[in-house]
């Protein structure tokens, strides 16, 4: 009611545009604006009980939202809310979707101060004649202060029910590596964490990148994993794994595993194959163009067809 109208109730609402004086400054408007928008008919004053019920539902519409968000957040495996800082051992998991081949984009000098990974050393010994000489080495900056070891692979037997009718197989990744620019066939595998010994990490890892829990048969001793080139060192842990049945051994991502835990930039297919194909399908993969099989996964896999087709004895 504007004050221009009588009201034997109140006396106090706004004033009517048309009937006032322009202020020098704008009038101040109630919280929800779009209420007086239209100033060509004499204005509707706003009962305080109305604007404080729109204010009310404003600021519960958005406690829901900040409630959703925090739900969200906190559902998200590894992370935690945004009080909580995130600690060493707390593992951040962003499911992305490949959209595009990868492409190298440019290749340039990396000064060691900006290195986070790994840096550069130059080390000056004595050989065996006593002669003075150097070597270059690429060093990692993360290796666990508990277990003394950088990284671990995991060898694994997956074996499923014996309904299935199905041999032993083994669980591999493809992932792009760009320091090779190609995918690389690879068993699982990852840095150990600051406190983590081989055991831990490698049945952590194996969850993350295959989706499967796992039981740790055995621990290889420390092994060199570039010994030209890097100090870098690492353990392979052979596990074991039960397949539930539904998956399928034809094809890349093939039948249904449980979900992976990745983090943000990794992006790893999972491909079960048959212990017994396994060289078979590794050398198939090593014709395959943009494609390399890494190192030890090769080794062990020539090994057993090695000691199968050779007349040595061995089996």
């Amino acid at each position: 009611m504007c004050r221009d109208q009588p009201s034997p109730a109140s006396s106090t609402g706004p004033p009517c545009p048309s009937k006032t004086a322009a202020p020098s400054h704008p009038p101040q408007q109630p919280y929800f604006a779009p209420h007086r928008r239209n100033f060509t008919t004499p204005c509707k004053y706003i009962p305080f009980s109305q604007e404080r019920e729109s204010h009310m539902h404003l600021r519960l519409a958005l406690r829901s939202v900040r409630i959703q968000k925090t739900n969200i957040i906190n559902s998200g495996i590894g992370r935690q809310p945004f009080s909580s800082p995130l600690t060493a051992q707390t593992r951040q998991f962003t499911m992305t979707q490949k959209t595009q081949e990868p492409v190298i984009t440019s290749i340039t000098d990396l000064p060691t101060s900006e290195a986070k990974w790994v840096t550069l050393q130059k080390i000056t010994y004595t050989d065996q004649t006593g002669k003075s000489r150097t070597w270059e080495v690429a060093s990692r900056k993360t290796r666990s202060a508990k277990s003394g070891v950088d990284a671990v692979a995991m060898g694994n037997i997956l074996l499923s029910p014996p309904s299935s009718k199905r041999p032993p197989s083994t669980m591999l990744v493809i992932q792009y590596r760009p320091p090779l620019d190609s995918y690389t066939v690879e068993w699982p595998a990852g840095l150990i964490d600051k406190d983590e010994t081989a055991e831990e990490a490698a049945v952590r890892e194996f969850k993350e990148e295959t989706g499967y829990e796992c039981k740790v048969l055995s621990v290889s001793p420390v092994q060199a994993a570039d010994p030209g080139l890097s100090s870098a060192n690492m353990k392979m842990v052979m596990v074991e794994a039960q397949l539930s049945g539904d998956e399928d051994f034809e094809g890349e991502e093939a039948g249904k595993h449980p979900e992976q835990r990745l983090e943000d930039g990794e992006h790893i297919t999972r491909v079960v194959v048959p212990l017994a194909e396994l060289y078979e399908r590794l050398v198939e993969y090593s014709k395959k163009e943009r494609f390399i099989v890494a190192a030890k996964l090769f080794h062990f896999a020539a090994g057993m067809e090695f000691a199968r087709t050779q007349k040595y004895g061995i089996w």
